[in-house]
């Protein structure tokens, strides 16, 4: 610990950074920590259950440590994660890259959580935000954990793997992905073709929790068409009585994600930020 904090201090001072509190500081159960700027906010890199992780840090923390988690495509189109940060929020991503939300991916991430919430003391309910396949980290990770949610923002989310990366519906899905996916589930086509717990199948506990959705989606879109992904979600969770707002944008495609102001999308998570 006494050689990471003085590692961290000879990069400040040769960056002329202002000095960090120990309580910024990852600790011993995380790896190694480096830390460099990431849209001229500070990032930490370190690990966590043997996975790369990073945070990033605002300028003043907001009461409370609030955080948003990046389940996937950390950086791309960061605009929602850049207005949170410069609202006291910290942003949080694990790497835990083709594991499409399966159980052992849900595992990893509640270590991340526990080290976040428990030694760096963010707030326990999290934003989750899942991008694309990100959508199966979110709200698989949302459906095990609903107590510790806030609230999903989900941008053109895969619900169903059925739909991707297997492309057994009106999506051309990905040959490649759904040999990974299949495998880390531990599932061949046909046990595939009647699991239960996708998300689209698994709404139950978020209902009950009363978790919040919002959905980016473009109306377009070919690679996780929303029939098949977030209109199947907001129909079955409609009728479980959960609250999902959808934001569609007329005539997009799968990219880019995300909106070019995204204010409705911070005002959503600002709103439901302190719901009991």
């Amino acid at each position: 610990m006494k050689q990471i904090l003085y590692f961290l201090c000879l990069v400040l001072v040769a960056e002329g950074i202002h000095e960090l509190k120990a309580t910024d500081v990852p600790t011993h159960s995380a790896g190694g920590v480096a830390t460099n700027s990431w849209h001229g906010f500070r990032q930490h890199k370190f690990s966590v259950d043997g996975r790369d992780c990073l945070l990033v840090l605002p300028s003043a923390p907001a009461a409370g440590k609030p955080w948003i988690w990046r389940t996937e495509f950390f950086g791309v189109e960061p605009q929602a994660d850049l207005a949170l940060l410069t609202n006291g929020w910290q942003v949080a991503y694990m790497n835990v890259q083709n594991m499409y939300g399966a159980p052992m991916a849900l595992d990893h991430m509640d270590r991340f959580y526990e080290y976040l919430t428990n030694q760096l003391q963010l707030t326990p309910r999290a934003v989750l935000e899942g991008f694309s396949r990100g959508g199966l980290f979110a709200l698989n990770w949302a459906a095990r954990h609903p107590d510790r949610v806030a609230c999903l923002y989900l941008d053109a989310p895969v619900c169903d793997f059925k739909s991707w990366p297997a492309g057994w519906g009106k999506s051309k899905g990905s040959a490649h992905d759904w040999v990974r996916c299949k495998s880390v589930y531990g599932l061949n086509d046909e046990l595939a073709r009647t699991y239960k717990l996708n998300p689209v199948d698994n709404l139950a506990p978020l209902a009950q929790a009363k978790i919040p959705i919002l959905s980016v989606c473009g109306d377009a879109d070919t690679t996780v068409p929303m029939a098949e992904n977030t209109l199947l979600l907001q129909t079955r969770y409609e009728k479980l009585g959960g609250e999902i707002k959808l934001i569609t944008k007329p005539g997009a495609d799968h990219h880019p994600h995300s909106l070019r102001d995204p204010k409705p999308i911070v005002d959503f998570i600002l709103q439901h930020l302190t719901r009991n």
